[in-house]
């Protein structure tokens, strides 16, 4: 049997990158200009810069989804969605950047933690890595504990919705957020299965592009 047609996984084989410079800085996240060699080819392309990112797919004590709205600017809408925030916290355990954000948005803290699933957002333009938990055994924060939100989590608006109830309205076109339907629809099939493909939550996570050192280092301008 060929690799090709062994284990269906993808392969971490990155290419030689010759140079990279920061062409746009921005406020979350820069853009960058890479050369490198693919197989004897130079080629030269642009990536946005991402720290990665972490989400949460709390689960109450009547398996009730714990989803959060909250506005999007860039599509100019109100989304729901579940907890998540960035890994820009220098040297945070994503991990404990996922408990920091269930805290932070949902005003929760779990039990039980689990790795749901990894993926990358966009993988053709950036180098986002996300990494979706599942949490069980929720309990509040209390009240005096509680983050200070701010800019459009001031605005945060909290629910809870049936696992199935979410799958039916992502199937119906009513949600979209990628996160959301990522998680919902790998939940659904988890739980059915009886949760026998989760992973732990301290699994190591060398695909995540910053973790192996990728992407973070300027040599000078493509030319």
């Amino acid at each position: 049997m060929s690799a090709e047609e062994g284990r269906l996984r993808d392969e971490i084989v990155p290419s030689p990158v010759t140079e990279s410079e920061v062409v746009f800085d921005g406020v979350i996240w820069d853009v960058r200009r890479e050369a490198f060699d693919l197989e004897g080819e130079r080629l030269v392309r642009e990536i946005i810069d991402h720290p990665g990112a972490v989400a949460v797919l709390a689960l109450d004590a009547q398996d009730q989804v714990v989803l959060i709205r909250q506005y999007r600017h860039p599509i100019s809408s109100h989304e729901w969605e579940i907890p998540a925030g960035l890994l820009d916290v220098t040297g945070e355990d994503p991990l404990r950047a996922a408990q920091r954000e269930l805290a932070e948005e949902a005003d929760l803290v779990a039990e039980h933690w689990a790795v749901l699933l990894d993926y990358f957002s966009s993988p053709g333009g950036m180098n986002e890595a996300l990494r979706i938990y599942l949490a069980r055994g929720l309990s509040p924060v209390p009240e005096a504990e509680r983050h200070e939100r701010e800019g459009e989590e001031a605005h945060l608006v909290k629910r809870s919705a049936a696992l199935d109830e979410i799958v039916e309205a992502i199937l119906a076109g009513d949600l979209h957020n990628s996160t959301l339907v990522i998680a919902a629809l790998a939940g659904q099939r988890m739980r059915d299965g009886g949760w026998t493909s989760l992973r732990p939550a301290d699994i190591p996570w060398p695909q995540h592009p910053g973790r192996r050192g990728i992407g973070f280092a300027a040599t000078g301008p493509p030319s």
